[in-house]
């Protein structure tokens, strides 16, 4: 968008003092012709530009204006870093506070185009019928405790399991469909922790250790990895219908792999057993037909018939 490049310049001008038109378009990867025209229209909004011609020259901000974004908090500050996180789909009330003074930092006609792009877009995370699910009662702590390091005695309770106190280092918070999870070092190494199971979180004030290169993007892809090979068991053939892809696709690939063939609605997917596959599909009524393998057709067939004496 032009309204980011725009900013851009002026950051690069704000922390390299003076740059040459090519200099600019070479590190925004666009041409020279482009960077003279955004400069002209900095210029026509008010930004105090000028440019020296020769060698040894650029473009400069004159008088050492800048953009003055220093009256922003730490945690508006933080909270605008999390924001634009990918994926990340919910923040402290400090995002809007951070957002006005941003806003009030950009000269009008960026500030024009900023407002009419946040109000042409609206993400609403709740399904038909439903309301969007709150963030885990522990996020805001342990998010505090990520982000400036401290150690922090979690009660987590496993399934199935009493609740227990660990002593942890948080690393990072992922967020894969609306459920949070922690990466933390705990005594017994690098583990993963979903937040729905913690029971309480206290802090320690002690600094958490922070492994030499940790990279949260390779440890959770890592993490995605093994849960796939754990749960492939069986490769169940299936053909859905075009009206109820959409749904089985959301409802099972976050956990499920999907192979599409080349034969119209035919799927194969890998799932955990044979009943695991029969409770997942049956919901799906005649909209999803099951070709193999036998077990999962046998499995079906019993759950048919139990709900049927049930029901019938």
């Amino acid at each position: 968008m032009r309204a980011d490049r725009l900013v851009a310049i002026l950051l690069l001008l704000q922390a390299h003092g003076q740059l040459t038109a090519p200099d600019i378009a070479a590190r925004l990867e666009v041409s020279e012709r482009t960077v003279r025209r955004d400069l002209e229209a900095l210029c026509m909004a008010g930004i105090p530009l000028y440019s020296q011609r020769g060698r040894g020259g650029g473009w400069a901000i004159l008088g050492g204006h800048r953009i003055d974004l220093t009256g922003l908090t730490a945690d508006e500050a933080e909270a605008l870093s999390v924001a634009t996180t990918p994926g990340n789909p919910t923040v402290g009330g400090e995002l809007e506070a951070a957002m006005r003074k941003v806003l009030a930092a950009l000269p009008e006609p960026l500030r024009q185009r900023v407002q009419a792009a946040r109000a042409a877009i609206l993400v609403d995370r709740a399904g038909w019928g439903r309301e969007a699910p709150d963030p885990p009662a522990w996020l805001g702590e342990l998010r505090s405790a990520v982000l400036r390091a401290r150690q922090v005695d979690v009660s987590y309770a496993p399934p199935g399991r009493p609740s227990e106190v660990r002593r942890l280092h948080p690393l990072g918070l992922v967020c894969k469909r609306d459920v949070w999870y922690l990466v933390a070092m705990a005594p017994a190494g690098l583990r993963t922790y979903r937040l729905s199971r913690v029971t309480s979180v206290a802090g320690t004030g002690l600094p958490a250790v922070r492994p030499e290169g940790f990279d949260l993007a390779a440890v959770w892809a890592d993490v995605e990895r093994r849960m796939r090979d754990r749960f492939a068991g069986i490769e169940v053939e299936l053909t859905v219908s075009e009206r109820m892809a959409g749904r089985v696709r959301a409802a099972i690939a976050g956990w499920a792999p999907i192979t599409v063939t080349d034969r119209p609605g035919r799927w194969v997917v890998t799932m955990p057993n044979a009943t695991v596959a029969a409770w997942e599909l049956a919901g799906f009524g005649d909209e999803v037909e099951v070709h193999g393998p036998d077990e999962v057709r046998a499995e079906l067939a019993r759950l048919g018939e139990r709900l049927a004496a049930r029901y019938g």
